[in-house]
């Protein structure tokens, strides 16, 4: 699954720590998740889309394979 956290993150000068912080993960999981190397629970993705004021699909690509 491609990301873009990373993108978003810049929008909002904000680094992985504030936004793990205001999400209620580890900085680690940010850092996985905008490689691609971590999938997000649902309830994650929720967060991290309402930080951004955006829906969940704005920062998250899911491949159909």
């Amino acid at each position: 699954m491609k990301t873009r956290i990373k993108e978003y993150r810049a929008k909002h000068n904000m680094t992985q720590e504030e936004l793990a912080k205001k999400v209620g993960v580890r900085r680690e999981t940010i850092v996985f998740l905008e490689k691609g190397k971590y999938n997000p629970s649902l309830k994650l993705a929720y967060r991290i889309a309402k930080v951004f004021n955006v829906k969940i699909e704005d920062i998250f690509i899911f491949d159909d394979e």
